[in-house]
């Protein structure tokens, strides 16, 4: 039976891929920061499904957080074989607006974390000849929109060329770029989400199947929905500095309130 090692487990994104996974009957580590959570989570899983669903209490955002996480990666006795890098968080307010201090942990949780785990994990798998990881990005990649989307273009160019470099090991990445989903992540960035079209809303649970079927097809980046696709693709051939309006706008009015 394999393992699969998922940050962020506990709500939204992460925890849909948790269900999934289960079902599929993965074992589980599930990583996220509140322990009561994580335990809630692991038991509700492994009655339901039957799997074994060990609790890892780690903060992303902390030097002992990323090492627990990267121990675990790297252990090759009970290996991981699927590593999903969902952990993730948004500032509200604009550049300037938002502390550096605030800035600064974004990124270690958004790139220095991914970078550490995906290659602790990559390096295990690589040994064995097989494994796969997904690093969830966001469509906010392919725009020019602050230190959020800068931080996930980061993680789709990262995984896109380490992809690239391990063709051929049996090791597949990556990045998995969803528009709005319903999660708590909207809130616990006291960003306003009435003014959103219902249109724009993607669900969790269907993101998940449809990302881990463009994994299988060994695709290296997964926009996982037509609306979306459609979108980023008026994104690709509109100017940078028309395109760099527009988004400014679309934030003021589809971004925190």
């Amino acid at each position: 039976m394999t393992t699969a090692l998922i940050t962020g487990s506990t709500a939204g994104i992460g925890a849909a891929f948790a269900r999934r996974l289960a079902a599929d009957g993965h074992n589980l580590v599930l990583v996220a920061r509140d322990t009561k959570r994580l335990r809630e989570q692991a038991t509700e899983l492994h009655d339901r499904h039957g799997i074994e669903a060990e609790v890892l209490t780690a903060d992303l955002a902390t030097e002992d957080g990323i090492a627990a996480v990267e121990e675990r990666l790297g252990r090759r006795r009970d290996g991981v074989d699927l590593l999903v890098n969902n952990a993730g968080f948004g500032n509200k307010g604009r550049y300037l607006e938002v502390s550096l201090a605030d800035e600064l942990t974004m990124l270690k949780v958004h790139c220095e974390a991914v970078l550490r785990l995906t290659s602790a994990a990559t390096e295990a798998m690589r040994e064995r000849g097989r494994g796969g990881v997904v690093n969830v990005a966001s469509v906010a990649a392919f725009v020019p929109r602050g230190t959020y989307g800068a931080s996930k273009a980061w993680v789709v160019q990262f995984t896109q060329g380490a992809a690239r470099d391990l063709a051929g090991t049996g090791v597949r990445l990556m990045a998995l770029c969803p528009g709005f989903v319903r999660t708590e992540f909207h809130e616990r960035a006291g960003m306003g989400t009435d003014n959103i079209p219902n249109w724009m809303w993607l669900d969790a649970d269907k993101l998940v199947a449809a990302a881990l079927a463009d994994l299988a097809r060994g695709k290296s980046l997964s926009v996982p929905d037509p609306r979306y696709k459609a979108l980023m693709g008026v994104v690709k051939v509109t100017p940078r500095a028309l395109l760099g309006g527009v988004t400014s706008r679309t934030g003021r009015k589809y971004g925190p309130q």
